[in-house]
């Protein structure tokens, strides 16, 4: 516990699911956190729940994302860490994809990322004492081997992979002490997977849960056990690096 005492941490997509847990799990673990998320009713419900911070936010646009760091900067006058968690499924066969879907996945998956980055650091080289911080990315196993079904999720979360090792390497080579890493979740108990009927559902989580070794969905909770690792001092010497957690699935070929 209190692994996080003394620093001010952001996470987009806060409202629900793994970004919730992480603003729940930051907060016990002694950090300021400030949340944005478009669902205002479940960011403030958070918010109040949990003793954060919620604005609104789409990380899709650049303005929402100078806001947030503007509200950051004037309540604690530093940051030290964001989790770009905010994402979306999207569209799934190529060809049926719609070009309107797949340019908002990727204006979620990616562009929110990269916004993140971009401002997050920008706040993190004005820290007292110089720049410091760790921006951590939530990609997913689908960036590692390839979704047969859902082409633009996969090609998106393999941007945000690489995106964050050109990171990660860029400022480590000028000297600036801010790190970048990905998170590959595998299938988590969330409600973003639970878009369709009970029976639909009850389907869908069977399937889910087959694809595991392990045999069980991951838990939000357990994602936010490996950002907090990222988000401490105790990974100091981690950047630009893959922390999978996805129940063993990229571990091994399916069934052999």
């Amino acid at each position: 516990m209190n692994a996080l005492i003394g620093k001010v941490a952001f996470v987009s997509g806060g409202a629900s699911g793994i970004g919730r847990a992480i603003v729940e799990r930051f907060v016990a673990e002694g950090a300021r956190v400030v949340f944005g998320d478009i669902n205002v009713t479940g960011g403030e419900a958070v918010a109040t729940s949990a003793g954060a911070t919620f604005i609104r936010q789409d990380v899709a646009q650049e303005g929402d994302w100078i806001s947030a760091m503007r509200l950051i900067e004037e309540l604690h006058g530093r940051l030290d860490v964001v989790v770009n968690n905010a994402g979306i499924i999207g569209p799934s066969g190529l060809e049926t994809v719609e070009v309107e879907a797949w340019n908002r996945l990727f204006a979620v998956n990616v562009t929110g990322v990269m916004l993140g980055c971009k401002h997050g650091s920008l706040l993190m080289q004005r820290n007292p004492g110089g720049a410091s911080g760790s921006l951590i990315n939530m990609s997913s196993n689908a960036a590692l081997l390839a979704s047969s079904t859902n082409c633009g999720y996969s090609a998106s979360k393999g941007a945000v992979r690489l995106m964050t090792k050109a990171i990660a390497v860029d400022f480590a080579r000028r000297g600036l002490a801010i790190r970048c890493n990905s998170i590959h979740p595998g299938a988590i108990d969330t409600p973003m997977n639970m878009t369709g009927t009970e029976e639909e559902n009850a389907a869908l989580n069977k399937a889910l849960d087959a694809m595991s070794p392990m045999k069980r969905r991951g838990r939000p909770e357990e994602i936010a056990a490996m950002a907090l690792f990222l988000a401490s001092d105790a990974s100091s010497y981690s950047t630009g690096s893959e922390f999978v957690a996805d129940g063993g699935c990229t571990a091994a070929l399916s069934g052999i």
